[in-house]
């Protein structure tokens, strides 16, 4: 159970609202007014727990588990322990992710602005949000409704936020709009300068960056992470796109709709990322690339060619993963018989 100085439980749900909520089909103990009143992993769970399957590296502990419930694939029915209820469904961890919503489910703010916030009265505020204390909000800055501004967050002149949005302490954001609903982490920083100078024997000239950053609606970026302004044309987060803790973007990158960007990313500036892409920890990407949608990117991965829609691809310098793992093997045997 989640500990309850932090998170709020309600419930109970009964199995039948339980297979409305995730759109699953019910197998094995069929009694709809079966009670549950809360979610837990599989090797923890009791009777009145929901749990899920998702990992046939798990199969398993779903075997010996005494939970209640469990959302599950077709195929793992057969292997259910007795008087286990089964919701069947070809997404469980979609499932569970909705039923742990429904159970937990995020407050809304307490409205107001603290008196240790510093709010300029040119800036505009909407009905419901909340501003926490030692946040600055600069003149001309636009808060939408129902948000929250954490402590010592500063928000810039000019800045645009629109409702529902949840930003955390520590947050700089200047030059850019966030769409609804966008989530940031403590200590995002967005909005700040690109890496851009023009370079000569006598010294670097500093190039103005004139361009913005735009977050658009469903955004979620992690604690420690940056986002660049663009140079001229504006660095763009698309749609329902997650970025993981302590990821750097750069100047004029145009990140596509759906994306997963886990931690220690760097993308280089100008680089242009399709919808659904995954890019896995610690990759680098160099500038000026086109990564098409639906691609993946292994961790470490170092990429410097465009990547064509749909890959897989993996290494330093990055090629399809299959070419990869074939040189990664072949180096293993080199090594192998080399030291016999």
């Amino acid at each position: 159970m989640a500990d309850s100085r932090f998170f709020n439980l309600l419930g109970p749900l009964r199995l039948k609202e339980l297979a409305e909520i995730t759109r699953a089909e019910i197998a094995g103990n069929l009694d709809l007014d079966r009670s549950f009143d809360d979610v837990q992993a599989l090797d923890d769970a009791g009777e009145t727990h929901v749990s899920f399957l998702d990992n046939k590296k798990y199969a398993g502990a779903f075997a010996e588990s005494k939970a209640g419930a469990c959302i599950i694939r077709p195929e793992y029915v057969d292997r259910a322990p007795p008087g286990m209820s089964l919701l069947v469904t070809s997404e469980p961890y979609l499932g569970y992710a909705k039923v742990a919503q429904r159970l937990y489910p995020t407050s809304k703010p307490s409205a107001g602005i603290s008196p240790q916030a510093m709010v300029d009265p040119r800036a505009l505020v909407g009905v419901g949000t909340r501003i926490d204390p030692g946040a600055v909000i600069l003149s001309g800055a636009e808060i939408g409704a129902n948000c929250i501004i954490g402590s010592n967050s500063v928000v810039g002149s000019g800045v645009t936020i629109s409702d529902d949005c949840r930003i955390g302490a520590n947050v700089t954001l200047s030059h850019c709009c966030l769409g609804h609903r966008v989530i940031l982490h403590p200590g995002v920083r967005i909005g700040q300068d690109g890496f851009g100078f023009a370079l000569t024997a006598a010294g670097h000239e500093k190039v103005p960056q004139l361009g913005r950053v735009i977050v658009e609606d469903d955004v979620e970026i992690g604690a420690n992470s940056t986002i660049d302004r663009g140079a001229g044309p504006d660095t763009v987060i698309g749609a329902g796109t997650k970025i993981d803790n302590l990821v750097q973007i750069a100047h004029n990158v145009k990140l596509g709709r759906g994306c997963i960007v886990v931690s220690q990313v760097g993308i280089s500036g100008s680089t242009e990322i399709g919808d659904f892409v995954m890019i896995g920890g610690q990759a680098g990407l160099t500038g000026h690339l086109e990564v098409g949608s639906g691609s993946r990117i292994a961790a470490q991965s170092g990429v410097m060619r465009n990547v064509e829609a749909g890959a897989t691809i993996g290494g330093s310098p990055a090629k399809p993963m299959r070419d990869w793992l074939k040189e990664v093997a072949f180096v293993e045997r080199m090594v192998k018989n080399k030291s016999k």
